[in-house]
């Protein structure tokens, strides 16, 4: 078996697995390894050809591949090397390796002295959300139907509707529009948007293209393809209401339906997942129950902007570095940290205290739309931290700093409450 030996390695080479590996190689890691699947590094960012990315963290509007080229170039500049047509099998948490299957070399063991999962996350599919009727052609994934198009030069389809108000079905919409194909409307089951709300205004208020909150498809209709689906409005136990069904012709379903983080990886090393985000859970280093491995990005939590993945995804690769030079602060007292009032989930779910007074970055989505409030964070009593936020929605990821010097013994609970 073919081994290689690495102080940092990092499974996965998009946007999170390049940053957490430029950051592993400014933190003073000697060798740092990208293994990834594909033929070439950027991940989810080739296909991503619409501009809106690098806002917050390059102060600039950048196309997805920019983004990632500008990453590329980095890694290429620090000297991270990659190891491309590599399908990971297997990370060992006690040995602190990765097993894969290269083209190359074929199985091939790495050894490492800190490991950094990146594996992004993937769509949810119509067999995930069980939408009855006839299985013709013409039903993706919002996703797929972005990759053929912007890097196969295939068209999907004619006459779509939409499924889902996340970013990436709001941006086929006006993706799809600017090919020529007429988006019929974007249903969505909750009564809110899923996404951002920039992207609301851009792709869909820009183009005509409407939008229909509280409803769902109920049925597909078509035998070779797609003829139409049927449409209904829910009541609030997101149950279709008799009566409310309205058909309508199209040639093509895009589901936009949400995102699974991927982590068969992470459960088969036995490291401890959060059943809210369906990822691993974390401390503030970005580090899993296992030490020596390492979590970051869409794998962690599915985040709505690449910017927020960055900055996480850098701590992760700096943590790794430090803990592979044994410089990571060792583990003191640990605070978890827990979901409040109008939050869904944190991250990350632990802090360890001792460890100094760098601020920690609390991020987290609320559970319902509302306006005016304060966000705080609340140990024993103690107010840590707070602001105010003129509107949350649970598509826009919130945040928070808190300092763990400031930390009392027991947990931490961020909440999100109405304004005073």
């Amino acid at each position: 078996m073919y081994e290689i030996a690495c102080d940092v390695a990092v499974v996965g080479g998009g946007p999170a697995g390049l940053a957490a590996a430029v950051a592993a190689k400014k933190e003073g890691a000697g060798e740092v390894l990208i293994i990834e699947r594909d033929s070439a590094l950027g991940g989810i960012l080739q296909q991503c050809i619409h501009p809106g990315f690098g806002l917050t963290y390059y102060n600039e509007e950048l196309t997805g591949p920019e983004y990632a080229g500008r990453f590329e170039e980095e890694a290429e500049k620090e000297g991270v090397k990659a190891l491309l047509n590599s399908m990971v099998l297997e990370v060992d948490a006690q040995r602190s390796q990765v097993l894969c299957v290269n083209a190359q070399y074929g199985m091939t063991t790495v050894k490492a002295g800190a490991v950094v999962l990146a594996m992004g996350c993937r769509e949810r599919t119509r067999a995930n959300i069980m939408i009855p009727g006839t299985r013709p052609a013409g039903v993706y994934t919002a996703g797929t139907a972005q990759r053929l198009i912007n890097r196969q030069n295939e068209i999907v389809g004619r006459t779509m509707v939409i499924l889902g108000s996340g970013d990436i079905g709001m941006i086929m919409a006006r993706r799809m529009t600017l090919e020529g194909a007429k988006v019929v409307a974007v249903v969505e089951i909750m009564d809110y948007l899923a996404g951002l709300t920039r992207n609301k205004v851009q792709c869909l208020d820009d183009f005509g293209i409407p939008l229909k909150l509280s409803h769902t498809v109920t049925r597909i209709q078509g035998n070779e393809r797609v003829e139409g689906v049927w449409i209904a409005a829910v009541d609030g136990q997101k149950v279709p209401i008799p009566g409310t069904e309205e058909y309508i012709p199209c040639d093509t379903l895009l589901l936009s339906v949400g995102l699974i983080p991927e982590n068969e990886l992470t459960r088969a090393a036995k490291i401890e997942m959060s059943p809210v985000t369906n990822g691993p859970e974390v401390n503030q280093f970005m580090e899993t129950s296992a030490p020596a491995v390492f979590a970051c990005g869409n794998v962690v939590h599915v985040n709505d902007l690449v910017d927020n993945v960055t900055v996480e995804s850098m701590k992760a690769g700096a943590s790794a570095a430090r803990y592979a030079a044994g410089n990571l602060p060792a583990a003191g007292s640990t605070a978890s940290v827990k979901a409040g009032e109008n939050v869904r989930y944190t991250c990350p779910q632990r802090i360890v205290t001792g460890a100094g007074d760098e601020k920690v970055t609390l991020y987290f989505r609320v559970l319902q739309p509302e306006k005016d409030v304060v966000i705080r964070a609340v140990s024993k009593g103690h107010v840590l931290a707070k602001r105010k936020a003129v509107r949350v929605n649970p598509g826009e990821m919130e945040h928070l700093a808190v300092n763990p010097a400031e930390i009392a013994d027991g947990d931490i609970t961020v909440e999100v409450v109405k304004e005073a």
